[in-house]
């Protein structure tokens, strides 16, 4: 491949280095839980991707080759399911996806980007590749089945402060099928053949980053959270409104 040949003792010894660095962290996690849950400690499990990425019930065949649900997460930390007890399900205020297939609510060109420049933490680029990622607006179709997949019990409603630049900001609702009307996530076939519906809130024309309590929001601002929170049927008990980590508005 036009490179240097590899070093095989060079590898190896760089590997001995990276392996003495994480040795202290080893151990058998399943006693070392056992012993957290007999001495009423709590334990948090973090899931990696989201609902739709599942590959039993996420949108096939775009998807991961491992569960992305909460309830896989006793099975990879060895914990009786049970124990789960509390599953924080975050949701951002807008949609994004990475790759291709299925994207009901995406938008495109000048309207995409203005909202691709102002999401995330630095934009809604890709970590490592930079890549652009696709931009929609909040589908509350996918969204409701994907906290209900998971099981959620509470929403953290993220980004919320991206949309202050906004007059009015479209939510999708439900999909357009073949002339009838879908409020329940379909299987990849039909949802690929979808058209969004959207309802139409206004937008609180205003940065609402520095604010600490869900009552000082505009006004606009708390009824999109509601309503979103209506939508999906799991309270919203968290709302970021900035990408710094004390930047949480508990309800």
């Amino acid at each position: 491949y036009h490179k240097p040949e590899l070093d095989a003792q060079k590898i190896f010894d760089e590997l001995r280095v990276q392996r003495d660095a994480v040795a202290p962290y080893l151990g058998d996690t399943f006693h070392f839980l056992r012993k957290a849950r007999q001495e009423g400690k709590t334990i948090l499990l973090e899931g990696q991707l989201g609902s739709m990425k599942d590959p039993d019930h996420g949108i096939y065949p775009m998807v991961t080759s491992s569960s992305t649900l909460a309830g896989y997460g006793a099975v990879g930390a060895g914990l009786p399911p049970y124990e789960i007890q509390d599953i924080v399900c975050v949701v951002k205020a807008y949609s994004s996806a990475v790759g291709a297939g299925a994207f009901v609510s995406e938008i495109f060109g000048d309207e995409a980007q203005e909202l691709r420049v102002r999401g995330g933490d630095k934009g809604e680029f890709g970590a490592t590749t930079g890549r652009p990622r696709r931009m929609g607006w909040q589908d509350c179709v996918a969204t409701r089945y994907g906290v209900q997949v998971q099981g959620a019990t509470q929403v953290a409603l993220t980004v919320v402060d991206a949309l202050g630049y906004l007059d009015k900001i479209p939510v999708c609702v439900g999909y357009e099928y073949e002339g009838k009307t879908l409020t329940e996530f379909p299987t990849t076939q039909i949802l690929e053949k979808c058209k969004p519906i959207y309802e139409v809130l206004p937008g609180w024309k205003t940065d609402i980053r520095g604010i600490t309590r869900y009552e000082d929001l505009p006004e606009a601002c708390r009824n999109y959270v509601e309503f979103i929170e209506k939508q999906i049927g799991v309270p919203i008990t968290m709302v970021s409104n900035g990408p710094g980590r004390n930047e949480i508005i508990h309800r």
